[in-house]
């Protein structure tokens, strides 16, 4: 399975847009986002491409739904713990 790149400059609607990987684990990723001097953040699920063996980044309807953007660091942190949380909650009760 291919992992998303811990940096790379976007493309189509995000063109020229930095993005770099700032935390990640085995449920969420973070990903800070530089354009012109504005930053901001997302946060979302590890989410797999069967299809494609690779890890999906979020497409623009994908958040408020499994992925966030805030523009506080201190408030992107909060969400990847309790997003963490809330994946690891789904998996385990589909363990069961």
């Amino acid at each position: 399975m291919r992992e998303l790149s811990k940096e790379f400059i976007g493309k189509g609607q995000v063109r020229g847009f930095l993005f770099t990987q700032i935390k990640k684990n085995e449920h969420c990723y973070i990903y800070k986002i530089e354009d012109n001097g504005r930053i901001w953040y997302e946060i979302f699920e590890h989410r797999e491409n069967k299809r494609f063996d690779c890890i999906s980044y979020p497409r623009n309807k994908s958040f408020s739904i499994w992925a966030f953007t805030y523009l506080s660091l201190e408030r992107a942190l909060t969400c990847f713990d309790e997003l963490t949380v809330t994946v690891e909650m789904r998996k385990g009760s589909n363990n069961v």
